[in-house]
């Protein structure tokens, strides 16, 4: 009879009296093959005909067409209807007081779902189907809709008294896993259509999953499961942060929205817990899903207080978020840390992270050390000695990548004492301590990447990373043994003296030695000393960088001594040749040396010994010659030693050498010597107020003076500028020539300068979004510029010589493009910190005219 209906509504009709009236009285071991394998069929044709009729009649609705509108209704409550007979018919197999096996209804369950699942759909799709006369049938629909939800959960409570075995049939086992991943399709459609529909069917799958754990376990698509759970995660947590940002802007804390704010909550951290149950039980099968799992942390934190990225949002929804979602996505991290898929996955170098992922990165390195010394030890030789980079090397990479938000600083809450409230502290601060209590609780074995880390980041580019590096370092000195510290100032000594000084890494390498020294035994001091003769010109290089405040009394004396000797030897021995400009990097050695004993060893020097060493230093100003030193940077260096130490004997200098020191000065800045000469000049005007100078000497001298405290101050440069403030502020309070101070300030504008840096005004008053904006813009392009500069390093493998002529690539010209974008947006900076110089508008107009050329001959 079923099979020969033909009409929708006596199909409906026929179902309905099979259901109801044939159906219970066939037994449950004939129900698939009497029953649903032949009216189950004919059942998905007919709602697929009418969902097609549907669709078909819905586009041209209106309320003026009463015939359509009458036809669509009437389908509307067919398909209702037919729902009501499905949901009936999966409501009776429940209440069978037995176990239901899957081949007794083998077809119901992919009948039902292929329902489910294409009414929620038409339902998700009904603004566009109905082309917006939703209103004329948003009863009907929203009856179909709360039917389909009635029908799925029936559906669920049937299939969670499925039983099944180890010797379960090869198709129960397919057939279950079908239905898994059906419902999986469901949640994708019904995502964002109801909270506690979309929380129950990820409930069933993960449910499901777990109880046939051993029987799916290698058929199910733990891929898709992972992804779509990571993907409702993330959305689930962007709408949390949307509600709170809504609130925020609309200043209204209570009603509707902070309900749905809270439940928008609960739902993350249903989510975060599936995560963690289903990682937990399958974590073996996620070898090629690590990126996913990492993905998912790295955009949660970039949305995230203190992220740059982060939406605006209230501390007390932040706090309400980190406390009900982020807490139950901690335990992730714990189930992932023995995994070497996701180890090689975070610790990979070649992440190319975007600029917005590159503290998340940060602050999920250092989450995992602070879980690492809790994990047993073949988990932390695991992350510590890596694959591509070790732990510590990752964090150093990661952390060097953090520029804007160290330069702001971002700052985040940490405890500094027991039982005491979380405090803010800046970036820096915080991974300092985090890295430090994680070299606590290394272990030896891993020593050697802990080293190599280290060193690799003192000696890297970045200066703050290497800053980073000192600190950890020096905590080791002073957390490790005394025989650790001395054996680690050995190995840089020999580092510093074996490399040119020219080089930066050596100047990285006096900081950590010089700070190191402080640490050390003092009877490892003095076999320091023995070991690295002060006496002997070829250490001059080590005891350059040191500190001999570090020292004992009686060492320091010593040693100050014998270095002065050293040193004096040396620049003698240059004085009394031929005066060769190569031969000057162990003069300037030399100098430096001498310029440390006189700094932090002074008062052990005897008045002959100082009285030597200015003499030697009067010889050395008959040597410059503005012009020269401008051409060599070797007598660049020179000179600022020498100012240097002159402002030791500054009350010891004489009218002539007075005379001559102004005299080079005057004549060098004049022809825009480099910014560390200018700096050094400004440091020994500092000194000057403490001078009397000789009458002499006043009438040649004081004109310079204040003629070189009154080009400083003006200096473009605001490093410059601001130490010349500093520096004149100094001399104005200590120097008895009362009269030259008005005589610096010659003009207005630098006069209203000193002025505001007296009072502690501030020029420009930047607001904190405007700083945070300023600082991503300049990431982008320092990020362009250093991509450009990556691929035009990049080896071409043979000589330039011998390569064939392609014709130019898209990646090229995307790069060429990329570089321009990048100036573009550097200028677009340059701009809005002051106003340009005149030459620009003619320039820009150039380069206008340049790239409609290049725009014509592309058309």
């Amino acid at each position: 009879m079923y099979q020969e209906a033909e009409d929708w509504t006596e199909h409906i009709r026929v179902l309905r009296i099979l259901t109801e009236m044939f159906l219970p009285h066939i037994s449950l071991a004939d129900l698939e093959q009497t029953f649903f394998s032949k009216v189950l069929p004919k059942t998905l044709q007919l709602f697929d005909s009418l969902m097609y009729e549907l669709s078909t009649e819905a586009k041209g609705l209106t309320s003026q067409d009463t015939e359509l509108c009458s036809t669509v209704r009437n389908l509307l409550q067919t398909v209702v209807q037919l729902l009501e007979t499905l949901t009936g018919c999966v409501r009776y197999i429940c209440t069978l007081q037995e176990c239901v096996p899957m081949e007794s209804i083998r077809t119901l369950p992919s009948s039902v779902l292929h329902v489910i699942k294409n009414t929620f759909t038409h339902c998700k799709d009904s603004e566009s189907v109905y082309c917006g006369h939703l209103h004329l049938i948003s009863d009907l629909l929203q009856a179909m809709f709360k039917e389909t939800y009635s029908l799925q959960k029936q559906l669920m409570e049937l299939l969670d008294t499925i039983s099944m075995d180890s010797a379960s049939a090869e198709d129960n086992i397919t057939d279950m896993v079908s239905v898994i991943h059906t419902v999986l399709e469901i949640c994708s459609v019904i995502s964002n259509m109801d909270h506690a529909l979309h929380a129950n069917t990820w409930k069933f799958i993960i449910k499901q999953s777990l109880k046939h754990h051993s029987l799916l376990q290698c058929h199910l698509k733990h891929s898709d499961i992972l992804s779509g759970l990571c993907k409702d995660t993330l959305l689930s947590f962007q709408s949390c942060l949307q509600l709170a940002e809504q609130m925020r802007m609309s200043e209204i804390q209570q009603g509707a929205d902070l309900r749905l704010f809270q439940k928008t909550v609960k739902l993350c951290r249903f989510f975060a817990n599936s995560l963690v149950h289903y990682t937990k039980e399958f974590l073996s099968f996620f070898s090629d899903s690590c990126s996913q799992l990492h993905q998912l942390f790295l955009q949660i934190y970039s949305k995230f207080p203190p992220s740059l990225y982060a939406p605006e949002i209230l501390e007390a929804h932040r706090d309400e978020i980190s406390r009900v979602f982020l807490v139950a996505l901690d335990p992730l991290i714990n189930q992932l840390l023995p995994f070497s898929p996701f180890m090689e996955q975070v610790l990979n170098e070649k992440l190319g992270l975007p600029p917005e992922q590159q503290l998340p990165q940060c602050l999920i390195l250092i989450t995992i050390m602070d879980k690492l010394s809790s994990q047993p030890e073949e988990v932390q030789t695991l992350w510590n000695t890596g694959k591509s980079l070790s732990l510590f090397s990752a964090l150093f990479f990661s952390f060097q990548q953090c520029s804007g938000e160290l330069s702001l600083p971002v700052c985040l809450p940490e405890v500094i004492g027991t039982g005491q409230p979380a405090v803010p502290i800046t970036l820096y601060h915080y991974v300092c301590v985090h890295l430090c209590s994680f070299i606590a609780s290394t272990l030896p074995s891993n020593f050697p990447q802990l080293e190599y880390a280290l060193l690799d980041a003192v000696l890297g580019s970045s200066m703050i990373t290497s800053l980073l590096a000192m600190d950890a370092w020096c905590f080791l000195a002073r957390y490790g043994t005394a025989e650790l510290c001395a054996h680690h100032v050995v190995v840089i000594a020999h580092l510093v003296k074996s490399w040119p000084s020219d080089c930066y890494q050596v100047s990285a390498l006096g900081v950590l030695l010089r700070r190191m020294l402080f640490l050390m035994a003092p009877d490892h001091q003095a076999k320091f000393a023995h070991k690295f003769l002060p006496e002997e010109e070829e250490n001059l290089a080590v005891w350059q960088h040191i500190s001999l405040k570090a020292l004992s009394p009686d060492l320091r004396k010593r040693v100050a001594r014998q270095l002065c000797g050293a040193g004096l030897a040396q620049c003698r021995r240059w004085l009394n040749s031929r005066r060769a400009l190569g031969e000057l990097r162990p003069v300037n050695t030399a100098l430096s040396v001498l310029l440390s004993a006189c700094n932090f060893a002074g008062d052990c020097l005897e008045a002959e010994l100082q009285a030597s060493i200015l003499g030697v230093l009067g010889q050395f100003w008959t040597s410059l010659q503005a012009k020269q030193v401008l051409d060599e940077p070797w007598l660049q260096q020179m000179l600022c030693l020498l100012l240097h130490l002159l402002e030791f004997f500054i009350q010891a200098l004489d009218a002539q050498l007075t005379t001559q020191v102004f005299a080079l000065q005057c004549a060098l800045l004049q022809l825009d010597p480099p910014d560390h000469v200018r700096l050094a000049m400004v440091d020994f005007l500092s000194s000057m107020g403490k001078v009397f100078i000789p009458q002499e000497a006043q009438r040649q001298v004081v004109p310079q003076l204040s003629s070189l405290f009154a080009s400083l101050l003006a200096d473009q440069t605001w490093l410059i500028h601001q130490h010349a403030l500093e520096a004149f502020t100094h001399f104005a309070e200590e120097t008895s020539h009362e009269d030259v101070v008005p005589q610096c300030l010659k003009s207005e504008e630098t006069k209203n300068k000193v002025v505001s840096f007296l009072a502690k005004t501030r020029q420009v008053e930047e607001t904190t979004e405007a700083r945070a904006e300023c600082v991503k813009q300049e990431r982008i392009v320092c990020s362009a510029e250093r991509t450009n500069t990556a691929r035009d390093l990049e080896p071409t493998g043979e000589p330039l010589a011998k390569r064939a002529c392609h014709p130019p690539s898209e990646e090229q010209y995307k790069a060429a493009v990329g570089t321009m974008e990048g100036a573009v947006e550097a200028l677009k900076l340059l701009l809005r910190k002051g106003s340009p110089p005149a030459w620009l508008s003619v320039k820009l107009d150039t380069l206008h005219t340049a790239i409609a050329i290049l725009r014509d001959s592309v058309r």
